[in-house]
């Protein structure tokens, strides 16, 4: 589906109003559209991820749009909720959008997905439960690594590196939840490690006491918490009152500056794989932050980079294409590869699997004083970028 539309508005300048990016300009316009977690559960990851693909609609207009157009970007709020996200994608859709980017969550992007198919528009999106690229459908398109090709890194990192034979694991009770869990244990127990116990919790809990103290009594050598945000955050302030001192290792979320910032010390020295960070040296990556930490006056996070990259790879894609095409898009996207220092707005080389799944490096790290360190880097596969 195509969005070619001419504003005639006039202003130069582009301003943020009631969810909408209007672009104050006699240039021409297409239309992206995010469909995020702006309100409930998902607030923080949605935000953030708002507010990275809104500094990328600002920067990609100011340089002149995409072949010659500005982008027109409004964001939708799925309240976190499934069935409203589906019919947000659908009203995306409706009204034109090019591209849509968005939701996180992972439970609203297994509803929702549908409607990018039935529409042809290439959706980018934030969630990571493996099932997602599962379902055949040419439409999705990741913006972080899944769980399939994050967790054995994790496996590794506690059986290896921290050498733990007896694993507690402690998850949210949703999509991305389950599918976390069940590929951190199959990868566990692949290695020789014991799940000493394993406990989910649901979304959204306050008081984590009755399994912490379920952890507490399985005697773990580590503990694998996999939570959203909040949830990270609580947890963490909750288990070091009673004392517990073994690793403590996530993906994904674990590490996120929000958790940080919410838990204090409490998440000091927790280990976390991450696709995306702050601390790496890449000057592409410290500008983001620089730029981003200017803009919002917070610390970006792994949903920040998200954003950003997904509007910026919808740049990129639609330059190597020469043309606004929504199904030639998605046709493109399935094997396209993206170099940072062709397109330095994608911060990181990626590319795409036919399914969908994005391949780029990733790192475990562990949170010093506050802050993200780096101590392990996973190089992309060398044989999927290649394809």
């Amino acid at each position: 589906m195509k969005y070619l539309k001419f504003a005639a508005l006039t202003a130069s300048l582009v301003v943020a109003h009631g969810g909408v990016l209007h672009v104050a300009s006699a240039a021409p316009t297409v239309k992206i559209d995010a469909v995020e977690e702006l309100s409930g559960a998902g607030a923080i990851s949605g935000t953030n991820f708002d507010n990275g693909a809104k500094m990328a609609v600002k920067e990609i207009n100011a340089s002149g749009g995409i072949l010659g157009r500005q982008i027109a970007f409004r964001d939708f709020d799925t309240q976190s909720n499934p069935s409203v996200a589906s019919a947000l994608i659908r009203k995306a859709a409706d009204d034109g959008a090019y591209a849509i980017l968005g939701p996180g969550f992972s439970g609203s992007v297994i509803i929702s997905e549908k409607q990018a198919a039935l529409a042809k528009i290439p959706d980018l999106v934030g969630a990571e439960a493996n099932n997602i690229t599962a379902q055949g459908n040419g439409y999705v398109f990741r913006t972080s690594l899944d769980q399939a090709q994050s967790m054995p890194s994790v496996a590794s990192f506690l059986t290896q590196d921290l050498h733990a034979k007896k694993v507690a694991l402690v998850w949210v009770n949703n999509d991305f939840g389950k599918d976390g869990r069940d590929s951190i244990r199959a990868d566990l127990e692949k290695l020789g490690a014991s799940v000493v116990t394993d406990i989910p919790v649901e979304q959204g809990q306050v008081d984590y006491t009755s399994a912490i103290l379920k952890v507490q009594g399985s005697k773990p050598d580590a503990l694998f918490l996999y939570l959203n945000e909040g949830g990270d955050a609580r947890f963490l302030v909750q288990l070091r009152k009673y004392g517990f001192a073994k690793p403590i290792v996530g993906q994904s979320s674990l590490a996120n500056p929000s958790v940080i910032s919410l838990a204090k010390s409490a998440a000091d020295g927790v280990y976390c794989q991450v696709g995306l960070t702050t601390a790496t040296k890449s000057p592409l990556v410290q500008k983001f932050v620089a730029d981003y930490q200017n803009k919002y006056h917070a610390v970006p996070d792994q949903n920040s980079f998200k954003g950003y990259i997904a509007m910026q790879t919808v740049k990129a894609a639609t330059v190597k294409l020469g043309k606004f095409d929504s199904q030639a898009l998605a046709n493109a996207l399935h094997h396209m590869q993206l170099s940072a220092k062709e397109n330095p707005g994608v911060l990181m080389d990626l590319s795409y699997e036919p399914n969908g799944d994005i391949i780029r490096q990733s790192y475990i790290v562990k949170v010093e004083s506050g802050k993200q360190v780096v101590i392990k880097e996973f190089p992309a596969s060398a044989s999927k970028l290649s394809k």
